[in-house]
């Protein structure tokens, strides 16, 4: 298996260990989507989908008509996607996503949570370069059809990386291939779980059992901040 999915299954969701959390985060990906592209799923992809994953997770059914009720409300702040990169405490880089109605309170927020435990918030960009953006995919297996199979019909269509796990087939592919290979997936009748998307560390940096325990709180100081849907970092995770 690769680099991409052993990083994935070592981090496995952590931030969506809660399931206010889970909510949270899947209600503003559910208003923007709206926002972006209007409020039928058979004309909006990206809703269509964050319909699905909101179902798997048990997210109540008002909970997804109150998401999408905001994307058309003149009286709601727009959310704003927003990505902060810094390094905390050993070097270790960090990259916060972000959707908020409030960007002087999250960066404010943000800069606090970086100086607070010894790091520094860098500027817009900064950390590009140390992280490959995918998109990803999980999918239930279909009766049939092999992994080896799939990966050579999807390697047109972006995706440079399979595996399974707990029944599950995890797709990493571009980001830039999203909807392609969302499209496929539709059009050939396999269930979309999830489609998320991840920065997967180029390279990982060791960390000893003190250094991490101080990186773990700064991790969850971002991870408790409502404004904060995604935290990616490079510190290698215990074996």
């Amino acid at each position: 298996m690769g680099r991409a999915f052993e990083y994935r299954k070592a981090t496995k969701m952590k931030r969506w260990g809660n399931m206010a959390r889970v909510f949270t985060k899947l209600g503003k990906q559910i208003t923007m989507a709206v926002k972006e592209s209007g409020p039928d799923p058979d004309t909006n992809p990206r809703l269509r989908v964050l319909e699905q994953q909101a179902k798997k997770e048990n997210m109540p059914k008002e909970n997804v008509e109150r998401a999408i009720k905001k994307a058309t409300s003149k009286d709601e702040a727009d959310y704003k996607e927003v990505v902060y990169e810094g390094y905390g405490p050993f070097g270790i880089a960090i990259v916060v996503e972000t959707a908020t109605d409030n960007p002087t309170r999250t960066v404010a927020n943000v800069r606090s949570y970086f100086n607070k435990h010894n790091g520094s918030l860098g500027t817009s960009g900064s950390l590009e370069f140390l992280f490959d953006h995918k998109c990803v995919f999980k999918i239930t297996a279909k009766e049939g059809v092999s992994l080896e199979d799939l990966e050579l019909e999807l390697i047109d269509y972006g995706v440079d990386e399979l595996a399974e796990d707990e029944g599950e087939i995890i797709l990493y592919g571009e980001f830039k291939s999203y909807s392609e290979i969302q499209k496929y997936l539709e059009e050939n009748g396999f269930e979309i779980n999830s489609a998320e998307f991840e920065r997967i560390p180029n390279d990982q940096k060791e960390v000893t059992a003190e250094q991490r325990a101080l990186l773990e709180k700064l991790l969850d100081k971002f991870e408790d901040d409502e404004d904060v849907q995604n935290v990616f970092h490079n510190m290698k995770e215990e074996e």
